[in-house]
This record gives structure tokens, C-alpha cells and sequence, in this order.
């Protein structure tokens, strides 16, 4: 049976790719996908999930939700790595749907509806996914797992010295979610970063002609040239595709349990992801982060997953 997922993302070109690997994967049943701001702002990145699947055509059309902007969001996006419309400035066309429902509602509708049965994939900030558990507390319990990209344990950011983009974002949102009372696990900054792919992958993708095709070879490389000339980095890493495989091949990643906080108020340390690793501590070790990766069977994972979905969606 296949595992039952809502995806929470700021596409972005990562979590473009994750969709593209989710939506055609056998294993899981994408239920939702919501928008969160973060890379770009709301309203664009749920243009840019309207867009994405409308080029796709996934066999399963999920429900999509719209989000809405944190009270506190900082300034700064993603958009110097992810182009201005977050795809590599791919131009999709608008796509006008009538009646979106609100990301914290869709999720609260869903996981009643299939209470235990449905895991959230987080891929950016989590002002969705808090706002639901605030909306309806009761919930919090019907969540079979949430799985999230980003912070890192080592607080080594990559938007600050000390926060990873995600956690820095909505911290506050952040801390709400690692606090509440479900199964969860953190996919960090450290061990994403471990997995990057050089400019052969692109010779690795689907073809031009088939809609995934399409999709990858207008939109990675860009984010190539990004790394580039931003990071003077010749591979690129994909930290959201992490969380698929995660998803249909745990055996790949190893973790430990550990207790987790975010920092909501540091001038400089705002979304500093803190680890208690004392081993006196009389604290909850409710979190799972995952602390190593097969990485070439990761990287093969991704690659035959994008193969399979250029398989699937044909002649443009």
C-alpha cells in the first residue's frame, strides 16, 4: 500500500524536483500539496505548485492549499540561488483555480479525515503545519509522522553563520512544531549537504521531449550556474529530494533521538537549531535526526526517480 503524504514546500527548484519525484512514485500517495512562503513568498509559491502540476499531469491530481506570510518573516528570500520566480525563472503560466483552500485547513481536513494514516513532508518553514496544530490541537495526534528538511545540529548555517534558511525563516513556527507531541524527524543541513550532484547529472535526466524532462533541463541549470557564481561551488545539493528518499528508503539513513529546540529571539542566533546532548540531561528526547546517509545510493535514488517520472509523463 502506498504511503499516504501531505507535502509542505516554498518551491524553489529542489522542492520542485522532490514534487517531480513524489508525484510519480509508486510508493506514495501525495495527498496534499500546501504552500508555504520561504524561498518566495506565498502567494508565488502556490503559482508555482499550480504551474508545476498542470505541466505534470499526475496521474493522482493531489488538493492543493494556499499559505500565508509569517508576522515575522525576515526580509530576505532565496531567490539569488532559486531565480526570481523561484524556478530557475522559468516562466510557467498563471493558473487560476477557484476556492484554494487555506494550507492550515487542508491539512486539519485531511488528517481528520485519515486520522494515524498520513505523514507531512515539510520541505520549507513550518508556518503551516504550526498554524494547523494551533487551528485545531486535536490534530496533533492524528499525524502518522512529520518528516522535516532543515536546521542544523552543528548550527553551521547557510543564511546565518548559526541558522539554515528554513528555521531562520519562521522560527517561532519552528519551535511550536518541535515541541508538539508527535512522531518527527529532522533531515539536517549537515547531512543534506553531503549528497550533491555535479553537471553530469544532466545528462543523467529524462528527456527534453517528456514533461519531467522539460521541467529539470529548463530549471537545474540554473541553479548550477547559481552555485557557481554565488557559492563558487561546481555541484549542487537538492536538500529537499532527501526527504522522499527518506520516505521510501529509510534504510538508507541512520538516526539518533534526541531533544531539539529552535532559538526564536537571538540577534544573531535567531533559528539556531539546539541540540541537548547531555547525557545527564532530564529532558525529552522526542525528536529523530537523522545523523548519516548512504550517499551514492541516495544519489542513485534520486536519479532513477526522475528517470521513472520522465517514464511516466511522456511527449510534451
Amino acid at each position: 500500500m502506498a504511503r499516504k503524504v501531505i507535502i509542505d514546500c516554498d518551491p524553489g527548484i529542489d522542492d520542485a524536483v522532490a514534487l517531480i519525484m513524489a508525484l510519480f512514485d509508486p510508493r506514495l500517495e501525495v495527498v496534499a500539496v500546501t504552500a508555504c512562503s520561504g524561498t518566495v513568498e506565498s502567494e508565488r509559491s502556490i503559482q508555482n505548485i499550480l504551474g508545476l502540476l498542470e505541466k505534470l499531469d499526475p496521474p493522482r491530481f493531489p488538493r492543493v492549499g494556499s499559505g500565508t506570510d509569517p508576522e515575522d518573516a525576515p526580509v530576505s528570500d532565496n531567490r539569488l540561488m532559486h531565480g526570481e520566480d523561484g524556478l530557475g525563472n522559468l516562466g510557467l503560466t498563471p493558473v487560476n483555480r477557484q476556492h484554494i483552500m487555506a494550507s492550515e485547513k487542508l491539512i486539519a481536513d485531511r488528517l481528520r479525515a485519515e486520522p494515524g494514516d498520513i505523514t507531512i513532508l515539510c520541505l520549507g518553514p513550518l508556518t503551516g503545519i504550526a498554524r494547523a496544530f494551533q487551528r485545531d490541537p486535536s490534530i496533533i495526534e492524528a499525524v502518522d509522522k512529520i518528516i522535516m528538511l532543515g536546521g542544523s545540529t552543528q548550527c553551521i548555517g547557510d543564511v546565518t553563520a548559526a541558522a539554515e534558511f528554513n528555521m531562520h525563516f519562521d522560527p517561532s513556527s519552528a519551535s511550536t512544531v518541535f515541541r508538539s507531541p508527535t512522531t518527527k524527524a529532522l533531515i539536517p543541513l549537515e547531512v543534506t549537504n553531503q549528497v550533491v550532484f555535479d553537471i553530469n547529472m544532466l545528462g543523467m535526466l529524462p528527456p527534453k521531449h517528456t514533461r519531467a524532462g522539460s521541467l529539470l533541463h529548463s530549471m537545474l541549470p540554473h541553479l548550477f550556474r547559481s552555485y557557481r557564481q554565488n557559492r563558487a561551488q561546481e555541484a549542487i545539493a537538492l536538500q529537499a529530494v532527501l526527504g522522499i528518499v527518506y520516505m521510501v528508503e529509510p534504510i538508507l539513513f541512520k538516526s539518533e533521538q534526541f531533544s531539539v529546540d529552535v532559538e526564536e529571539l537571538g540577534e544573531l542566533t535567531r533559528g539556531a537549531t539546539i541540540v541537548d546532548r547531555r547525557p545527564f540531561a532530564n529532558s525529552r528526547r522526542d525528536l529523530e535526526i537523522v545523523t548519516s546517509v548512504d550517499v551514492d545510493a541516495v544519489r542513485d535514488c534520486v536519479i532513477n526517480g526522475l528517470k521513472f517520472a520522465g517514464q511516466c509523463t511522456g511527449g510534451v
